[in-house]
């Protein structure tokens, strides 16, 4: 049976005797295994039950933050009501009830379209991709599509965003591109100032989580899930583990 590494449990053991504290995971990768088709994604029963109990304790704030959009969020994740949530790698934010949905400027909405345009044009001429659409932008996904011609998609949308003075985000499989620059770590800490958090535990696995990680600041937890590398302090190896890191902290707040 897998266990916590005892560095990370007793970085736990620490933020559980913190009075506020913000439990901000991702979603894809993170809590819900990766899959070929966005729609299909869902938390493993594990962690989401973890999740939910840890919305129930006193002086928690629960939230996702994910690369989503918030409906996409929305309906993937069926988040406890007091969830906070994050969308579009911090582009858009729902926290709590008469939150303003996000508005574009006139010339956002129409480099909103160019973009569009540009993605969808790549993905018709590269099977197996596909694009979604975001209130702030679109993203090319190529999970369902073979390697070299996955790569050649990225490429070409690579260059069409470059002439839109688009700078696009990389992600596990996707290729996003926004009108508005924002990150995790904006997003993190949109988060710790709406709940008033002393401390944080954030969880991710891509890329554009590391933008999150790098915000931290002691007692938070920053935990990488999966390989490759990262400035979080603690790792654990895989999905299924995510539960295990959430089980724990509600343990010890119960406990504490």
């Amino acid at each position: 049976m897998a266990t916590l590494d005892a560095g990370l449990q007793s970085a736990l053991e620490r933020l559980s005797r913190v009075p506020r504290i913000l439990v901000a995971m991702d979603f894809d990768g993170t809590m819900a295994p990766l899959v070929a088709r966005a729609e299909a994604a869902r938390a493993t029963p594990a962690s989401a039950a973890a999740f939910n109990r840890l919305a129930e304790l006193p002086g928690i704030t629960t939230a996702l933050i994910s690369g989503r959009a918030l409906d996409s969020l929305r309906n993937v994740a069926e988040p406890d009501r007091r969830t906070l949530l994050i969308g579009s790698h911090g582009a858009e934010s729902w926290l709590g009830p008469g939150a303003e949905p996000l508005r574009l400027s006139a010339d956002q909405a129409r480099q909103r379209e160019a973009i569009i345009q540009l993605l969808s044009e790549v993905s018709a001429g590269h099977p197996g991709t596909t694009v979604e659409l975001k209130p702030a932008g679109a993203v090319l996904h190529t999970r369902q599509a073979d390697d070299l011609l996955a790569a050649a998609a990225v490429d070409a949308a690579r260059s069409g965003l470059g002439g839109l003075g688009v700078e696009p985000k990389t992600g596990k499989r996707v290729l996003e591109a926004s009108v508005l620059r924002s990150d995790k770590g904006q997003g993190l800490q949109t988060l710790r100032d709406a709940s008033a958090a002393e401390a944080v535990l954030f969880a991710g696995d891509d890329t554009t989580d590391e933008d999150g990680f790098a915000v931290l600041r002691w007692p938070d937890v920053g935990v990488k899930v999966g390989s490759g590398p990262t400035v979080a302090e603690f790792r654990i190896g895989s999905v299924p583990e995510t539960a295990l890191l959430l089980d724990a902290l509600v343990r010890l707040r119960q406990d504490g």
